[in-house]
């Protein structure tokens, strides 16, 4: 099993799906870092995937601000603006808030069992100091959550600031606290698990004001 799909998994998806995980691992954890430029043939032989379903990721990517699209240039990885980011982070606080009730609402038995399952790795991820394991358990977690809301809508929207807040987490990973971060993390994953809108909305709430704060710590604002 390749790196990527250690971590972030295929399953069945589509082939730019697993495209899309794909280059999207290889940005999270800054193996393409901001800034760096690339062509489409480079990434297709350096990764072994086709054409037709690269291109699709990419554009993906592109419109999840991940890459940048240079016509006759190539692509290149977006930087990571620290006022936009901040907005990034306000609009998650409110999508974050709606998914995560309307999880609670929906939730089914088999999710909750998964999402549970997920709150025990992402505890044993950070006390082992394991930032691979973290973001793995993280985004299974967010993958559960998605499909438990039944709102592609909010979901779609959703699931794009998470990739971003990822990377920003693992480009600042030195001055973060993994176990307090796991904690606000398993927080609300317990309360959708345990289907209580009210505590979900809050703990997300709780989770997103560490984001800020940890946000401005890191960039010295």
């Amino acid at each position: 099993m390749s790196e990527s799909a250690a971590i972030y998994g295929n399953g069945m998806r589509s082939l730019a799906d697993q495209a899309y995980d794909r280059i999207e691992e290889l940005i999270v954890t800054l193996k393409l870092s901001p800034g760096h430029a690339f062509s489409e043939g480079e990434l297709a032989q350096q990764l072994g995937i086709g054409r037709t379903p690269l291109r699709e990721a990419l554009q993906r990517l592109a419109a999840d601000r991940m890459v940048e699209i240079q016509p006759r240039r190539g692509l290149r990885v977006t930087q990571i603006d620290a006022a936009d980011y901040l907005n990034l982070l306000e609009t998650r606080r409110v999508l974050d808030r709606l998914v995560a009730e309307q999880a609670a609402r929906r939730i089914r038995p088999p999710e909750q069992t998964a999402l549970n399952e997920c709150v025990t790795r992402i505890e044993h991820a950070a006390a082992c100091m394991d930032a691979n394991a973290f973001l793995h358990a993280d985004r299974e977690a967010d993958q559960l959550i998605e499909s438990a809301a039944r709102n592609p809508w909010a979901t779609d929207a959703a699931a794009s600031l998470h990739v971003h807040c990822r990377r920003f987490w693992m480009v600042h990973e030195h001055r973060a606290d993994m176990a307090k971060s796991a904690g606000l993390h398993a927080s609300v994953f317990r309360a959708i698990a345990s289907a209580d809108p009210e505590k979900a909305g809050q703990a997300c709430d709780a989770l997103i004001a560490y984001l800020e704060s940890f946000t401005r710590d890191a960039l010295d604002l």
